[in-house]
């Protein structure tokens, strides 16, 4: 076999290969015995007419069948000698190419190809450092949170009588809109709990302002006035006068701060022993999001101090993988709008390939600088780290494992390469990251 190889670009070669005369004539030789065990030749017995009638009557399917036998093989064997990784192939469709006899196979094969990635220091003595996050758990983070769970179990109560609203405080409403003192349809409410200070609408008003310093049993109006261009013709060019009666007025309880709230939260004796969970768990909390901080910090330095050329196809691959995620999110969110035509989606899809190509372009570096240094370090997922990757998964999505155990294998061998060089990558990633060092 010859080849040549010609650079077309950082990521992209052109591999001429050219298959000499004996191969394909000894392919040939095989392809005419096939031929001639199965032809039935009308005069001569199975297996006994000469190649000349085979050659005759056959040539057109026995080159069609050389063809397709040795450029795929020779391809192969082209991208093994050229110590290439090709990420995508375009070779000349089957017809274009001509097997002959006693004539060598020419074929151009271009690739796209994985670029060559000279790793930089990450090991000691030159690891990679970082920037110290000083965060730790306070008294006060520890307050905060307990106050949460006192708010959780507070009560709405009764204000006192005569108390005045404000913000914060709760009052119970019913609101009326009325036209030349007419009430209109669809414009009353009964019995409506509004936050004061909210700022949520009721029928369309903000009515905090409106409601403060009042009491229970008052009276108030609000004006709203609708231009001529509003869609309802009752409205339309009036000013609506909405009555807002107040009909009682609450505030939150909170429970006390003490033993018996502790025991209320779970399994604890007294406040203390509550305080000491609550704080324990704060802080395993911020110790993982401390560490998630630094791996973001590790995942950056990676990129950052890495220079190549990213074949667009892995790009492209990418943007239309987090295409798909988007839209089945946006689907979802969306489910009931029958509103929403093909050119909205079509316009849906452009923007989010916009939006998605920088951060598609990062973990395409991402992986392929992960790959390199698991290369170099001699990373490898074995069947039992790909079960532990299934069981967290199930865990975290609160799935069976068998369901997970489906998705990742529903797509064949090439599904379950793709789950298992994630596997590869992220065990990359954690052998740069345990040996960081922090600056300072």
């Amino acid at each position: 076999m010859k080849m040549e190889v010609t650079e077309l670009g950082p990521v992209k070669r052109a591999i001429k290969i050219e298959v000499p005369p004996e191969i394909v004539n000894q392919e040939f030789e095989k392809v005419y015995i096939d031929i001639k065990r199965q032809a039935h030749i009308p005069g001569f017995r199975p297996g006994k007419a000469p190649i000349a009638m085979l050659e005759k009557r056959y040539g057109k399917m026995a080159e069609q069948d050389v063809t397709q036998r040795l450029v795929p093989d020779y391809y192969q064997r082209a991208i093994k000698e050229a110590k290439v990784s090709p990420v995508t192939v375009d070779i000349p469709p089957m017809e274009r190419i001509k097997a002959k006899r006693n004539s060598s196979l020419t074929f151009t094969a271009t690739v796209e190809i994985k670029p060559f990635i000279e790793l930089r220091d990450y090991r000691p003595p030159n690891p990679i450092s970082l920037k110290i996050d000083a965060r730790t758990i306070s008294e006060k983070d520890v307050d905060g949170a307990i106050d949460r769970f006192r708010e959780q179990q507070a009560r709405l109560e009764a204000a006192p009588s005569g108390t005045t609203l404000a913000d914060g405080l709760f009052a119970v409403v019913s609101l009326q809109g009325n036209v030349d003192g007419q009430p209109i349809d669809g414009s009353k409410k009964e019995g409506h709990l509004h936050q004061v200070g909210s700022q949520e609408e009721v029928l369309g008003l903000t009515i905090d302002d409106t409601i403060k310093g009042k009491k229970e049993g008052e009276t108030v109006e609000l004006e709203q006035v609708y231009p001529p261009s509003h869609p309802d013709e009752r409205l339309a060019g009036k000013t609506v006068v909405f009555s807002i009666t107040i009909q009682g007025v609450k505030q939150k309880n909170l429970p006390t701060l003490d033993d018996e709230f502790a025991k209320d939260c779970g399994p604890y004796e007294s406040l203390a022993q509550f305080k000491e969970k609550v704080q324990s768990e704060l802080e395993n909390a911020l110790k993982r999001d401390i560490e998630d901080g630094y791996k973001d910090q590790v995942i950056e330095r990676l990129s950052s101090m890495h220079h190549f050329d990213i074949p667009d196809v892995l790009v492209d691959r990418e943007v239309r993988a987090m295409v798909r995620q988007r839209l089945m999110e946006e689907q979802r969110k969306q489910a009931g709008n029958t509103s929403l035509d093909q050119q909205y989606w079509e316009k849906e899809v452009n923007r989010i390939q916009q939006d998605s190509t920088p951060e598609a372009k990062r973990r395409v570096k991402l992986g392929l600088v992960l790959e390199a240094i698991a290369d170099k370090e001699g990373v490898t997922v074995g069947e039992q780290d790909i079960q532990a990757e299934i069981t967290k998964l199930a865990q975290g999505l609160q799935l069976p494992v068998e369901e997970i155990q489906k998705m990742v294998e529903s797509g064949g061998d090439s599904s379950r390469q793709e789950f298992a060089d994630r596997i590869r990558a992220e065990k990359a990633l954690q052998l740069v990251y345990q040996m960081y060092v922090i600056q300072g």
